[in-house]
């Protein structure tokens, strides 16, 4: 009886695992290389386009092949030794104490191949560090849990934009919900507004963040920088491959750190320039005539799509907030009292809170603060913000 009925569990399970794998195989199988991103398989560093990241992968190499030579000739010595010295063949042990030849050679040796790894490495060190001379300048500003660009010199001076995750949450799931929609070939590492640079051109990052540690990296240019709040640090890369690489912030950050990706486009100089006068064609339609009166209604329905696209990660579709951490707008003190306040906390931000002035148009700030006036159980006595309001705040 108790033969039979392990042989029916053992059978069960062989058909689950069976039908197990039959699911997951096609899954498996569909799963691509990112562009630009992590490869299927891939057990060394990406393939770098950058004369740094070159350096670093020969580093590498170096270092390992060191360190295989290291380990062959310490457990080869030490294996010959037990083989061809035990006392089973009659050898005996020796009776010295010590050796003046041998305590040379094991301080000398080991100096010598620290040096040889030392000298490749301090040159790639200090040229990661020398960002004189750079053709373009770019501020990265790391917050909860976006990117904002600031074109600061160059080519495309005075561009200025955020960069957030596109990959949509159908995809992504919940705790408890599965993902209602097949995962893309570059999952978790897309934006809807890419990084783009000219190619053979020297490009400054500079970092800081507005609340937390961040840290702005893109393996393929041997890049990682950390992005601290009240510092300003720099980085370089000169990327020499037309294409698309990604990157993550890689200091944790909070509960979506895992939603914070970072993509470059590197494209022809010839491109760069198309697209800098698009974007700029495209942020002078965004500024609109701050001299415009519009009505509470006109500003709500802008506000709520300035509000999706950049509040709701923090303070929620409800206005609730998340605890402990970023406040409620849904009965705040400050929405419900004087707009001159939540103009100027909008402006200039304040503790977690980023500063929008340089991301958001006057009548993008005016329609989000009266959205969130006149939104959930709000009721303010000043409930409409005009942008002219805004820009009078700014001066």
């Amino acid at each position: 009886m108790k033969h039979a009925l392990k042989s029916r569990m053992l059978g069960a399970s062989l058909m689950l695992g069976a039908s197990l794998t039959a699911a997951t195989l096609p899954a498996m199988a569909a799963v691509k290389n990112s562009e630009g991103g992590p490869a299927v398989r891939q057990l060394n560093l990406q393939a770098p386009v950058t004369q740094i990241a070159e350096q670093i992968y020969s580093i590498h190499n170096l270092m390992l092949y060191i360190c295989l030579a290291i380990f062959i000739a310490v457990f080869g010595v030490m294996f010959y030794s037990i083989l061809k010295h035990r006392k089973s063949v009659g050898h005996k042990a020796a009776t010295f104490h010590e050796s003046t030849t041998v305590e040379i050679l094991w301080t000398i040796v080991p100096f010598l191949i620290v040096i040889g790894m030392a000298l490749p490495a301090t040159k790639t060190v200090v040229a990661m560090k020398d960002t004189s001379n750079a053709d373009i300048t770019i501020k990265a500003t790391g917050m909860q849990w976006k990117w904002g660009y600031d074109y600061l010199k160059g080519d495309g001076e005075g561009i200025a934009f955020l960069s957030t995750l596109s990959t949509p949450r159908t995809q992504v799931g919940a705790p408890g919900v599965a993902p209602t929609e097949a995962r893309g070939v570059n999952y978790l590492l897309e934006v809807d507004n890419e990084l783009v640079v000219p190619v053979n051109k020297k490009i400054r990052i500079i970092t800081t963040a507005n609340d937390v540690i961040h840290a702005w990296t893109i393996p393929a240019f041997g890049v990682k920088q950390d992005a601290i709040p009240g510092f300003v640090r720099d980085t370089w890369f000169k990327a020499e491959k037309i294409g698309t690489y990604r990157g993550n912030c890689v200091e944790l950050c909070g509960k979506e750190h895992a939603f914070m990706p970072i993509v470059v486009k590197v494209v022809s100089e010839d491109d760069y320039k198309a697209w800098v006068d698009t974007k700029k064609k495209e942020m002078a339609a965004k500024a609109d005539d701050p001299s415009k009166v519009w009505t509470v209604d006109e500003l709500k329905q802008r506000g709520e799509k300035v509000y999706a696209a950049n509040c709701v990660a923090c303070h929620q579709a409800n206005g609730k907030g998340v605890p402990g951490a970023f406040p409620a707008l849904d009965g705040s003190a400050v929405v419900g009292g004087p707009k001159a306040a939540q103009v100027n906390i909008l402006l200039n931000g304040i503790r977690a809170m980023p500063a929008w002035k340089a991301s958001l148009s006057d009548t993008e700030i005016a329609a989000v603060i009266t959205y969130t006036r006149n939104s959930w159980s709000n009721k303010s006595a000043e409930n409409i913000v005009q942008p002219a309001e805004v820009l009078a705040a700014r001066k």
